[in-house]
């Protein structure tokens, strides 16, 4: 009976601790989600900002497998290269580690502390207020369970059953490693096995070397999750989890025969047992960085090899049922996901044309006509679909809704035409010609690029949810965009007149690019019309009344 009892207070406490991980989790991705994702897409141009953008990242999300996915999910859309993808990972699994080591420095105290001001936080109106506090109470529940993880394995300082099953992992370490990441995969956190692994090294039960070992299996295991997560995804982002697993697995297996002289190292360092296994997680993770950070291109293309990109069978649309026709709501619903997709095409043209300009590459533009060509398809397929279920008749609602779905499929065809014949026409000049913006004109056009890709994105949220306040502030950044537009256009014009050798060079490209990113801005706004007029605050026109004769 009273080995039950402890087995349950083990479990239970971990499951607390994996509780309180996932709050965290949730509480800094609801108050910090979007700096974090655009730290994670913009602080990756040189290997130094990659890994710091993963530490920070995992740090604050308290989970290596939310950074790995969503750096996959980067890799995807061309946000990431593959090299730097892999060393932002390798930063990743630092800042797990540093983590645990923060957790295990005895702050346990701080619990009903952090607790408290969680719950006060929580209570507040805005996001970021809610969401810092469920990553207060989450960080106060992780501690909390340390306290009740030592509790539990105390009663096991004398207990001949585990005194046996440790004896039998100490003759069997490639059975030890393996249960260790089973038990990572089983939980999805290496950090909560390393902190089970702490638990169990307090009571003194386990050798050095089986910690070491025991430390080297969560490693692996933590890896495995991400991969799993994206097996049915693109090759794009396998890729980049396979390649951050096999890492770990050469760690593993160069480390692993090693772990007695190891054990002797430690040994001989002025470090405290108590505090042993994660200490060895650091020190095994940030080796791995400093030893596979040299190698990450080399990995990238190993990978790009290992899994080959799979050629998209079809193009056609896939949601467009014709059965569905005789139910509009159904029918409007398909419609939806079918241009939703087309808005996925047009976000991947514009960052395709994005990388060509940064790069001074045309590489990323191959793919472009191929995906113009889709977007032309599909939205003539959507129109098709549409003047279909107009035939049926349709209600005031679902009229008006059928509209605004057919005017935003217009309006991603328009825009894939400027990307096509516009935008890439100008940076094909650009590298081409090898010609160079002056520093002032290139951050210029790169930002007025990042603010239209981030317009398309709530843009396609407010398609979706037709959210009234999004809509408001897509109108408003659309005079954001004009003024930005139009600021630029007066800088440019400026250094022409001082001189200045690259802009009298990069001039009409300049301008034209400009022009290109203020009209596609300009059609991607037109899906907060509808809203705003069924609102009654969209006027007919811009121009203000004035009294005849003045």
């Amino acid at each position: 009976m009273e080995s039950t009892i402890v087995i349950i207070n083990l479990f239970g406490a971990v499951a607390l601790l994996l509780f309180g991980l996932a709050q965290v989790k949730d509480g800094v991705t609801r108050a910090f989600g979007s700096r974090l994702r655009t730290g994670l897409a913009t602080g990756t141009q040189s290997g130094l900002r990659s890994f710091v953008s993963g530490f920070v990242a995992t740090v604050a999300l308290q989970s290596s497998t939310a950074t790995a996915l969503t750096v996959a999910s980067f890799v995807e859309r061309d946000l990431i290269r593959p090299r730097m993808a892999q060393i932002v990972l390798l930063g990743a699994n630092v800042g797990t580690a540093v983590t645990a080591w923060i957790v295990a420095t005895g702050i346990e105290w701080l619990s009903p502390l952090l607790i408290l001001v969680g719950v006060a936080l929580n209570r507040g109106s805005s996001s970021a207020r809610k969401g810092s506090g469920t990553a207060l109470i989450g960080i106060g529940l992780m501690l909390l369970s340390l306290h009740l993880l030592s509790a539990a394995t105390e009663p096991m300082r004398e207990s001949p059953a585990l005194a046996a099953f440790v004896r039998l992992l100490d003759g069997a370490w490639p059975v030890a490693l393996a249960l260790s990441a089973v038990l990572a995969v089983v939980s999805s956190s290496s950090l909560a096995v390393v902190v089970l692994i702490l638990s169990l090294a307090s009571t003194g039960v386990l050798s050095t070397e089986l910690i070491i070992v025991l430390i080297l299996g969560a490693n692996l295991g933590g890896a495995i999750p991400p991969v799993l997560a994206t097996l049915s995804g693109p090759a794009s982002a396998r890729r980049i989890t396979t390649g951050n697993l096999a890492v770990r697995a050469v760690g593993c297996v160069i480390a692993l025969p090693l772990a007695a002289f190891a054990a002797d190292l430690l040994d001989m360092l002025p470090l405290s047992p108590e505090k042993l296994p994660v200490d060895a997680h650091l020190a095994f993770n940030i080796a791995l960085a400093l030893l596979a950070w040299p190698f990450s291109g080399v990995i990238s293309k190993a990978m790009k090899r290992l899994i080959p990109a799979v050629e998209e069978p079809d193009s056609g649309p896939r949601f467009l049922d014709g059965q569905a026709l005789s139910t509009p709501v159904v029918a409007l619903a398909n419609a939806t996901r079918e241009v939703l997709g087309v808005g996925d095409l047009i976000e991947r043209m514009l960052i395709r044309a994005e990388n060509a300009f940064k790069n001074n590459d045309i590489a990323p533009l191959a793919e472009v006509e191929a995906l113009e060509k889709r977007v032309d398809r599909l939205q003539q397929e959507v129109k098709i679909y549409l003047s279909k279920l107009g035939r049926e008749g349709l209600d005031g609602d679902n009229a008006r809704h059928s509209a605004a779905i057919m005017g935003y499929a217009i309006n991603l065809e328009h825009i894939g035409d400027i990307i096509e014949k516009g935008l890439c026409e100008q940076v094909r000049k650009k590298v081409s010609g090898n010609l160079k913006f002056s520093e002032d004109g290139y951050q210029e056009l790169k930002s007025l690029f990042d603010l239209t890709i981030e317009n398309l994105r709530t843009a396609q949220t407010i398609f979706v949810t037709g959210d009234f306040n999004l809509a408001l502030r897509l109108m408003e950044l659309k005079v954001d965009v004009r003024k930005a537009e139009k600021l630029s256009a007066e800088r440019h014009l400026g250094r022409l007149r001082d001189g200045r050798a690259e802009s009298l060079q990069t001039s009409s490209l300049h301008l034209d690019i400009l022009r290109d990113l203020k009209r596609i801005n300009a059609h991607i706004v037109t899906v907060a019309h509808p809203i705003l007029d069924d609102s009654g605050l969209l006027r007919e026109s811009r121009l203000r009344q004035v009294e005849p004769g003045t």
